[in-house]
């Protein structure tokens, strides 16, 4: 009886005793998940500032420690808000182990100060990029966002020469969002030729089966005219499926994936 007791009373404590280390991995640690300076980030161009935004940064970034093991080795997908939003990753894939690594409000210039954390500690078997939205949002040029996303896709190619890389359009918005139809335009043509400058790059065209006639979304997928509701994921995700369907050696999805 007194071995029942000591052993029920050893599990009790190692029960207690993990529960706030688990807590613990997603709490944002002070000024380590502070959303870094301008004068800390690489590349060119405006950043994102705002007390909202180092909330979701730190956030964000103690979740993804958290999950950084379980998603070894999937399908990666970074961006901002729009890949952020897309809370039924999983479900809209469900052959595949996909990862999250979407911020609220990123630019070029955040993710290339987070890709060796967020993405290739974590040994991706491919990659899924869509971000600028942001940039032009804030003011910058198309030549100096194009030229973040040349020096990011040079990262990947040079960490992990045979990773596939999926480059999204950016998606169209309206010039209300301080997002003009013209220089998103831009923006797409110049990555466009970046794109086909890189062996191991794809283009996802997510701007053509957007956008209107003047070349802006349509409130019926971008309700806020920024961001898709679930007819406009449904069209990424369909955009998306015939390049995956190419790609060798993606990684099946794990019971349980999480979005």
């Amino acid at each position: 009886m007194k071995r029942w007791v000591q052993t029920g009373l050893a599990l009790w404590f190692l029960a207690s005793s993990s529960a706030p280390r688990a807590q613990e991995a997603q709490t944002p640690r002070p000024g380590v998940d502070r959303a870094p300076t301008a004068e800390m980030l690489p590349g060119r161009g405006p950043v994102q500032k705002g007390d909202w935004f180092e909330k979701v940064w730190a956030q964000r970034r103690a979740e993804f420690r958290a999950g950084r093991e379980a998603d070894r080795g999937a399908i990666v997908f970074l961006g901002d808000s729009i890949t952020q939003m897309w809370t039924d990753l999983a479900r809209c894939f469900p052959r595949w182990k996909v990862a999250n690594r979407g911020i609220s409000g990123d630019t070029t210039r955040g993710l290339l100060y987070r890709l060796q954390e967020d993405v290739l500690d974590l040994e991706p078997a491919a990659l899924v990029l869509l971000i600028g939205t942001n940039d032009i949002g804030l003011g910058a040029d198309p030549e100096d966002v194009a030229a973040n996303i040349r020096t990011l896709l040079e990262r990947c190619r040079k960490a992990r020469p045979r990773m596939p890389i999926v480059v999204c359009k950016v998606m169209p918005s309206h010039a209300s969002r301080q997002r003009p139809a013209d220089k998103i335009r831009r923006l797409n043509e110049l990555v466009d030729q970046i794109v086909r400058e890189c062996p191991q790059c794809y283009r996802c065209d997510t701007w053509t089966p957007y956008a209107d006639a003047d070349g802006n979304a349509r409130k019926e997928e971008f309700p806020d005219l920024l961001h898709p509701n679930a007819a406009g994921y449904a069209k990424w995700a369909a955009a998306l499926e015939p390049i995956l369907n190419k790609l060798p050696d993606l990684p099946p999805a794990e019971t349980g994936q999480a979005g």
